[in-house]
């Protein structure tokens, strides 16, 4: 049989590639999720990738993650608002030190008008499984959407779709749970969990003010101590009869994150709870990029310098239990004998630490009672307690917070048939939080051990997107069939992780959602470092973790390589000298003098 070429030259089992070496190949991506880390996708995606085909999928109504989803009483960031926000997306005119839940959600909506993301993002559809094919090298992917019958109800059916690259970002904070508390559904009130928050007045879009609007002589009940609760309290206290706050541990009750730039501001020690911006103090930040950017950096700074106090041994962790339990004494003068509760004995911050402005000085007032008591169960009137009380209840609202396992709301299956949540059992085990062996093609955002203990956990964010990006664009540009990471390399992630939070407060003994909501054990919520420690881990990819296989027609690794041409040297009247443009030139600074 004749190899030979026109040229009569013996033929290979090698030919050239019927494309230019800057020639992007076609690349499929679904994001799942259009929270935070669904939209800082979307935007990276669309911006580094080019020849996409973008779509995201979003379970919920709108966009904004938990922050469409949390509705309750006093929902505030307890991280400051000029810090909670995108590096490359700022708001100038945030109206607080601390923004309420709609206000975030609104700035939400303006990024994704802003970047034109809408018509990229399919609402009310739920991923519902995804499938790795081999053979294809592509995620297959069941998508449930609704669609109205024949009578005009909703039903609902399951769509597929395909994509070459996966991204979840579908967060920590979104499978919430129900307390397992005997008789919790025998309560003859109302029953509220703060995380799906909805009592029958004031419509879906009313503000939460509207939706207690008939509670005024109501005894209401908040179980828990987390976030949630620590907002709940004070929001509700003034509006009902009285509040009573189950209590079962402990925690610390910041002073504010970084206070001192709100006494600057407002210049007096005793209002450093939250602060109104003014007006002049806004137009001077939209005015003024320079002295803005300079104002994010000093109060991100301190924030980030919180992270020394996380270690163990460290002096700002013995000097900030010092402060912190002399503060939360004075904030309860009314009623000392609650310190003697929730005041802890591990150390600041093995539990989220959150400033709670007004919770402590809720808990002194007339109107709400601390129960420090266990809960025997609840009765179809109350909550009767382990010290035999009955504490008579009109609504109930369960505080209790998330699944923080990291397993996602769906099932993902990999190479072989492997489950995510066969790797993510006992506790996950991911490479750098970004993948997971034996799941190619597939990156997430804030899943395990991706949350911060002190700093910007948007600054994270923002770097595991990049990394999917940059993993992405690896496989467009070297025309490859999948990238997944080592094994080896994920067992060696694994061990860091077991050796790093020994070391720090986070090991100590104390309930929390960082372990799961144990009190012992393996931290699957946190970074093994600082947010800037995560930052620099991921600006520059090993791709040695990894190992690849190319698509069909490439066994030679330098497929990639094309015909031997650019784009440019196929078309008469491109630009033949793109290398001389600013954007593509690196000019070295000349030194200086000695």
């Amino acid at each position: 049989m004749d190899h030979s070429n026109t040229n009569g030259v013996a033929d290979s089992a090698f030919h050239l590639g019927n494309f230019s070496i800057d020639e992007h190949r076609p690349m499929k991506v679904v994001v799942v999720g259009a929270g935070y880390s669904g939209i800082i996708a979307g935007i990276r995606f669309l911006q580094k990738v080019k020849n996409i085909d973008l779509t995201i999928y979003e379970a919920a109504a709108g966009v904004g993650g938990a922050w469409f989803h949390n509705k309750y009483p006093g929902l505030t960031c307890d991280i400051p608002s000029h810090c909670y926000q995108l590096t490359f997306a700022v708001n100038p005119h945030w109206s607080s030190f601390y923004a309420s839940g709609p206000e975030i959600l609104t700035y939400l909506e303006s990024v994704v008008d802003k970047y034109k993301l809408m018509p990229y993002i399919k609402l009310q559809h739920r991923m519902m499984r995804g499938r790795y094919s081999e053979a294809e090298g592509k995620w297959r992917l069941t998508i449930q959407r609704p669609v109205i019958g024949d009578s005009g109800e909703v039903q609902y059916e399951e769509v597929e779709d395909t994509c070459d690259v996966l991204f979840t970002g579908t967060g920590t904070l979104h499978r919430w749970s129900w307390p397992d508390i005997p008789g919790l559904n025998d309560f003859r009130g109302q029953i509220i969990h703060s995380a799906a928050w909805e009592t029958g007045e004031g419509g879906p879009n009313a503000k939460w003010q509207d939706s207690v609007a008939s509670w005024g002589p109501k005894s209401v009940g908040v179980i828990g101590v987390g976030s949630s609760a620590i907002q709940l309290v004070p929001a509700l206290q003034p509006r009902v009869k009285n509040v009573v706050n189950f209590v079962r541990g402990q925690t610390w009750i910041a002073a504010n994150f970084v206070r001192e730039h709100i006494v600057k501001m407002t210049g007096d020690e005793n209002k450093a709870d939250n602060y109104v911006y003014t007006e002049e103090q806004k137009a001077k930040f939209a005015e003024d990029p320079e002295y803005y950017r300079q104002y994010r950096k000093e109060i991100e700074s301190d924030l980030n310098s919180a992270h020394a106090a996380t270690l163990r041994g460290n002096p700002l962790q013995i000097g900030g239990k010092a402060a912190f339990t002399e503060t939360m004494k004075k904030r309860l003068a009314k009623k000392p004998w609650i310190a003697n509760h929730i005041i802890p004995d591990f150390g600041v911050a093995c539990r989220r630490l959150t400033p709670g402005p007004g919770y402590l000085e809720a808990l002194c007032e007339d109107n709400v009672d601390f129960v420090p008591t266990g809960i025997e169960r609840v009765t179809p009137t109350g909550i009767q307690t382990t010290d035999g009380k009955l504490h008579e209840l009109d609504v109930l609202i369960c505080a209790t917070g998330f699944d923080i396992t990291g397993h996602l709301p769906f099932d993902l299956i990999g190479r072989n048939g492997v489950t995510l949540e066969s790797k993510y059992t006992p506790h996950p085990r991911t490479y750098m939080s970004v993948a997971v062996d034996g799941f190619p093609n597939w990156f997430q955002g804030l899943g395990p051990n991706s949350g911060v203990g002190a700093g910007s956990l948007l600054l994270l964010a923002e770097r595991e997107v990049d990394y999917a990006v940059a993993a992405t664009l690896k496989l467009q540009r070297e025309r490859l069939k999948s990238i997944e990471a080592r094994p080896e390399a994920v067992a060696d992630f694994d061990e860091y992780i077991d050796s790093y939070f020994p070391t720090t407060v986070f090991g100590e003994k104390c309930r929390s959602w960082y372990k799961a909501g144990k009190e012992e054990g393996r931290v699957v919520a946190l970074w093994p470092g600082s947010c800037t420690h995560a930052a620099r881990a991921l600006a520059n990819p090993r791709w040695e973790d990894f190992t690849y296989e190319r698509l069909p027609k490439s066994k030679n690794r330098f497929h990639w390589l094309g015909d031997g041409n650019t784009v440019a040297d196929r078309i008469p009247e491109a630009d033949k000298a793109w290398y001389l443009d600013a954007s593509e030139i690196d000019i070295p600074p000349v030194p200086l003098d000695r």
